[in-house]
């Protein structure tokens, strides 16, 4: 029989739906059932692509006997963590706080209140590695919660009070820029001289630390951070945590040179990366970064995209119960695919080997570049090129015909805002009209499916259903993606939403008393903390979104009231962005914008005039990130930027403004280029 997850939409509670342990999703059913019956709860927390979380499952929660074990001592819930960040991020500070790490899945236990009691991680079935058996431990934890009850209760009282004392944003000092130097030789120091990134094992990709380097570079000129980008951006696009067939990035690599990722892909990963290569690409013309761009786009194109328009949440590692089993080959797959030549050019340039890279087959990934590749084989670069892309293709519809990785098809408001930005982007700077119809579909999508009829937002979609309240990267993520789509269509209607999601920002999420934003909203359900994100981790906070937003919304309005609590932030911030950099690279780009002064852009004339299009050429191909522009034809603008902007003598023209003082305006796209620098 199904248990109470039968009637869920996401994949991963829909995964547990036949367990069985009688699971129950979060919600008052479950802590009302636990309260009358006086039993704790256990409390466990994963998502649809994570090994582990199977592996647990396949071990334990399908396991009747310590099914058994469970029903009988505890109420048992279960939550994804992409729904429902809130409940991820309140509990993964005190299973961090109680035995010094975290990671998923996750398994707490709670007293009938939610108080968080005992926690940690994995757990076997029986005792392992160290670790206590599941069924032996839940035995345990139910006889120590009815025995020592008061003891319990007061030591997760103690436990709250600590959570509770989130970081304050409330003293604030003016920003200074040796803040945003300091951090940028930190991050310098921490890159891995040989293989890119910063040193150690496992590596992810950590794309926010190399934007702002690269908006940081794009203000000083210090070649030091140009190079550390590109020699890391290189690396990554050479190794294996590149799908160098399908295109896209997996989640991590699990060495130190990007050979062995951990093979889930995951949609803010890609969305984050793209738009980093997309920038390299502006400031170095290097076509290594465009071909990133476009293939990792047509990934999502292709495999996470839902026939409406929202982009899918994940894909699994595993197929056919093996991890990365659709992404390795062998040596024999590949001669008898490619036949001997290709074949010896294909293996010699991907590292296929006999005795393979990886468990004993092989992950593709380039070891040289492809000039020494082709100097090794004695051939033509350009010939090998054309070559090893027909190669690719031969593997890759092979590759089609394999199990897939099963995909997460929930569309979360927040990821899609990551990606919606990402296609819009690199619509205006690859002058590609088919990424800018994607990213008009996602965002018409979102608006019309994830925004209620007040404009409040829903974090998730699937099957026609939406549900779940809104959290602040919700808002803060997809008021993000409106903007860059406005930039690149100038249709109001997305500038308006954005703000209107800022708008609801301030006015349901602030933080009064200490600065910033709760991640919930202030009609959001009780929870035992308000949690308070400030930390960038795999994406950025939502504080830092809201604040790099609100930024962009104060240039284009010239209100204060956006652009007050963004400084204030930064500004009180600006010890831990020293401090620990790596930990907030989003916050260091928002930085860089209320650091630089936002350059504002008005151009007023037809769309159609060709000096007009030349003027949107100097303005939206370079990397210019202390920037935003907007554009009328001449008629009423909803964008206090744009009022009283007469076009000069009927002629195209632009009005160039920094810190809400402009200069005269210019009617050539040579003076634009000119009086932008």
């Amino acid at each position: 029989m199904p248990n109470q997850l039968i009637n869920e939409t996401s994949p991963y509670l829909l995964q547990h739906a036949h367990n069985p342990v009688e699971w129950y999703p979060w919600g008052e059913a479950a802590l009302q059932k636990a309260r009358a019956e006086d039993k704790p709860i256990f409390l466990s927390i994963g998502y649809a692509a994570c090994h582990w979380c199977h592996v647990m499952e396949k071990e334990s929660f399908e396991n009747p006997a310590i099914a058994d074990i469970m029903n009988q001592y505890f109420v048992n819930v279960k939550v994804d963590r992409e729904e429902r960040p809130d409940l991820d991020t309140i509990y993964m500070d005190a299973v961090i706080a109680l035995t010094g790490h975290g990671g998923w899945p996750m398994s707490v236990w709670l007293t009938p209140d939610g108080v968080p009691f005992y926690g940690g991680t994995y757990f076997p079935p029986t005792d392992r590695m160290g670790l206590p058996g599941l069924g032996r431990l839940m035995e345990a934890l139910a006889d120590l919660y009815h025995r020592q009850k008061d003891t319990i209760l007061r030591q997760g009282e103690q436990l709250l009070a600590r959570m509770n004392d989130s970081m304050s944003l409330a003293q604030s000092a003016p920003l200074n820029a040796d803040v945003l130097d300091a951090a940028a030789e930190t991050i310098l120091q921490a890159i891995d001289d040989t293989h890119g990134g910063t040193r150690g094992a496992p590596k992810f990709p950590q794309p926010m630390i190399y934007d702002f380097l690269l908006r940081r570079y794009a203000r000083t000129g210090d070649a030091n951070l140009l190079g550390a980008v590109e020699f890391t951006l290189q690396k990554m696009a050479a190794g294996g945590i590149y799908d160098h067939l399908g295109g896209g990035f997996h989640r991590y690599a699990t060495d130190a040179e990007w050979l062995a990722p951990h093979f889930e892909k995951m949609l803010y990963d890609n969305a984050l990366l793209a738009r980093l290569y997309l920038h390299a690409f502006q400031i170095t013309g290097n076509p290594l970064y465009r071909r990133v761009v476009e293939e990792t786009l047509a990934y999502v194109r292709r495999e996470m995209t839902h026939p409406q328009g929202g982009f899918f949440a994940t894909q699994d590692a595993d197929s056919e119960g093996e991890e990365g089993k659709f992404f390795v080959w062998t040596s024999e797959e590949v001669l008898y695919l490619l036949g001997d030549v290709a074949a010896k050019h294909f293996s010699a340039a991907y590292d296929v080997t006999r005795r393979g890279n990886w468990e004993g087959k092989s992950i593709l990934r380039r070891k040289q570049s492809p000039a020494e590749t082709a100097k090794s084989l004695g051939m033509d670069e350009s010939a090998l090129a054309a070559e090893l892309a027909e190669s690719r293709k031969i593997l890759f519809d092979r590759r089609e015909t394999r199990v897939k990785p099963a995909r997460d098809e929930k569309i979360l408001t927040a990821w899609n805002g990551m990606m919606l930005a990402a296609f819009a982007e690199a619509g205006r700077v690859l002058d590609n009209p088919e990424y800018t119809a994607v990213a008009r579909r996602n965002a018409d999508f979102l608006l019309k499916n994830l925004r209620t009829a007040d404009g409040r937002l829903w974090r998730t979609w699937k099957d026609g259903r939406a549900k779940l309240p809104g959290y602040l990267e919700d808002y803060a993520f997809l008021a993000d993606g409106l903007l860059a789509l406005y930039q690149t269509t100038f249709d109001e209607q997305y500038f308006i939403a954005a703000q209107s999601l800022m708008d609801t920002v301030l006015a349901r999420f602030t933080d009064p008393a200490n600065g910033g934003f709760f991640d919930t909203a202030d009609d959001h359900p009780e929870l035992v903390v308000r949690p308070k994100s400030l930390q960038d981790n795999a994406t950025p906070s939502g504080n830092a979104m809201a604040v790099r937003t609100l930024l962009l919304l104060a240039a284009y309005t010239g209100d204060a009231r956006y652009f007050s609590p963004a400084i204030s932030a930064l500004g009180a911030l600006q010890p831990v962005m020293r401090r620990y950099p790596t930990g907030f690279g989003h916050w260091l780009g928002a930085a860089t914008l209320a650091e630089a002064g936002v350059q504002e852009i008005a151009l007023v004339g037809d769309p159609h005039h060709a000096e007009m299009a030349r003027m949107r050429s100097v303005v939206q191909k370079p990397y210019r990130p202390y920037q935003i522009v907007a554009h009328t034809s001449g008629g009423e603008s909803s964008i206090p930027l744009l009022h009283n902007r007469p076009a000069q003598n009927g002629q195209p023209t632009a009005y160039i403004c920094r810190n809400f003082a402009c200069q005269l305006p210019v009617t050539t796209a040579e003076a634009l280029a000119s009086e932008i620098g």
